[in-house]
């Protein structure tokens, strides 16, 4: 190939989105705080006294830390690693318990997005800080499973957000190219920093979850939406920008 041909090879492939990386609670699923409630459980039961002033540095720091894995905020809230893998599993526990009372919802619009970016031709990989045997919960509570061409978790990709890994894992599994074929969306700045650091072109952030639009855009988002649902014309408006 020529090397005017490469160019206009390489120009192609980083216009076209043909991914999204798409993370799960607070963009694509509301869970009412489930999340929070979960780890409230996993510090008590670990003898952090509700209410102390260590429990709620802990908590705050689990709030800063959405979209991490939830191993690896355990790992830093608990020095023994025993200790941080056990509220682990208490965390994973208590989530499971609370899906089973129908407060893990989808976000408005959010499946018919999903839907459209397959229907154009886009792959789309749902990611998450949670264990496989919670997503894989929280999708089945939905009827989500087969929704997506792929679903990952930390243990799947070697490390979770802030890390590209997820990000890059999806590249390799779906045959892509080139990372600039991937658009990054979720409501953490973990979500766009993992984004930012795996070179996707389109990192959106949204406003349903955790984060406000001032922290997702210092972590590197390209753009904030109110919504998922408002992706398919975000999308639609940044491919014919580059016809």
């Amino acid at each position: 190939m020529t090397g005017d041909a490469l160019t206009r090879d390489a120009s192609r492939t980083s216009n076209r989105l043909r991914l999204a990386v798409v993370d799960m609670v607070g963009t694509t699923i509301t869970d009412d705080g489930r999340t929070e409630r979960a780890m409230s459980r996993a510090l008590v039961e670990h003898g952090i006294e509700p209410g102390s002033s260590r429990f709620e540095s802990m908590l705050g720091y689990a709030r800063d830390t959405m979209g991490f894995s939830k191993m690896t905020v355990f790992s830093h809230l608990f020095d023994d690693a025993e200790v941080a893998a056990n509220a682990n599993k208490v965390f994973e526990k208590a989530y499971d318990e609370m899906i089973d009372d129908g407060g893990v919802r989808a976000v408005p619009g959010a499946e018919d997005a999903i839907l459209w970016m397959r229907e154009s031709g886009m792959r789309v990989c749902l990611a998450t800080g949670f264990g496989r045997h919670t997503q894989n919960m929280v999708l089945e509570s939905l009827g989500w499973m087969g929704l997506a061409d792929l679903s990952l978790c930390p243990a799947d990709a070697g490390r979770g957000r802030p890390y590209p890994d997820m990000i890059l894992t999806a590249v390799l599994a779906l045959d892509l190219d080139d990372v600039r074929e991937v658009a990054v969306i979720g409501d953490t700045s973990s979500d766009m920093l993992s984004g930012i650091r795996s070179g996707a072109s389109l990192i959106a952030g949204v406003l349903t979850g955790s984060h406000s639009e001032a922290t997702l855009r210092a972590a590197g988002a390209t753009v904030v939406v109110d919504s998922i649902k408002q992706l398919p014309l975000l999308v639609e408006k940044r491919e014919a920008r580059h016809l």
